[in-house]
């Protein structure tokens, strides 16, 4: 299986890029994983919501540009659905299953995903009501996505 992330802005922190470059090492076993970073769109710090639209959009043509037509694509959105790890898991096996075997996986910037990312997406992914900064968000997806070969593989590391 591929896997893809494509992000906005890139990851400065050691400690986050530490991270996961642990769960890039360990699910190398199941996965090929590759991340790919697209520019953030320089924003002032206060600005329109028609100003906010144009940096969700120039950001979501970076993001389209690197997602292929044959690729399943979940988008990362608090409005999205929420799973237990254990749907996830199921929901990458039955992706795979049938004949996905190119998953990607897209969190946004700041603002989030613009409007023709959504549409985009095949599921819109939620981890919850919370907010994170995007940088973190990699961390506890990739996570996740390890997470679910290892309770598909039968493991007990999930627990």
């Amino acid at each position: 299986m591929n896997i893809k992330i494509v992000c906005v802005g890139k990851l400065k922190e050691k400690y986050f890029r530490a991270a996961i470059a642990e769960y890039q090492k360990r699910l190398s076993r199941f996965a090929k994983v590759q991340i790919i970073e697209v520019p953030d769109e320089k924003a002032p710090e206060k600005f329109s919501a028609a100003e906010q639209e144009n940096v969700k959009e120039i950001e979501g043509q970076r993001i389209l540009s690197k997602i292929k037509a044959k690729e399943y694509v979940f988008v990362t959105a608090i409005k999205g659905k929420e799973r237990s790890s254990e749907e996830l898991a199921g929901e990458i096996k039955d992706l795979g299953t049938y004949g996905h075997s190119d998953l990607t996986f897209v969190i946004g910037g700041s603002l989030g995903t613009s409007a023709a990312v959504n549409k985009r997406a095949d599921d819109l992914l939620s981890f919850g009501r919370l907010t994170m900064p995007h940088q973190l968000m990699r961390v506890v997806l990739i996570e996740q996505i390890y997470r679910s070969f290892m309770i598909n593989s039968g493991s007990p590391y999930h627990k």
